[in-house]
């Protein structure tokens, strides 16, 4: 028997969406307003799930302080209030859309599960604008 456990955390981060490669024009023209020098800013909501069988002494798949724990350290310290382009090194050299984000914080929070468990991440950048995933 397989459960889902899952965590929600919030985190507030700026970024631009650009590539160094591309011209003003065709970064303009792909990315518009997030393209935006002066860079801008999201209230990021994430939901980490994680599955797995529940462990017969705890009755547990994972322990939520566990996980809310990896969270703290692997997301909200470095990212919350963070200039996602100019603080965080994972996207010095890599686009911070909200779907590189979301594999990124998956990365970070999968290496610290058993290799029972398997891992979704449901990233919000906006109410209305989200992305998953679950791994390759």
């Amino acid at each position: 028997m397989r459960v889902t456990v899952s965590r929600k955390a919030h985190f507030n981060a700026a970024h631009r969406l650009y590539r160094k490669d591309w011209s003003d024009e065709k970064n303009n023209s792909v990315f518009g307003k997030c393209n935006n020098p002066n860079f801008h800013g999201h209230n990021y909501e994430l939901v980490a799930s994680v599955t797995g069988s529940i462990n017969p002494d705890t009755g547990y798949v994972i322990d939520i302080k566990d996980l809310a724990d990896i969270i703290l350290e692997e997301v909200e310290k470095p990212f919350d209030h963070k200039n996602l382009n100019l603080d965080v090194p994972e996207f010095f050299e890599l686009n911070p859309t909200a779907e590189n984000i979301a594999v990124v914080i998956w990365n970070k929070i999968r290496k610290r599960l058993g290799a029972d468990m398997d891992l979704e991440i449901v990233l919000y950048e906006t109410p209305r604008n989200f992305v998953s995933y679950k791994g390759e």
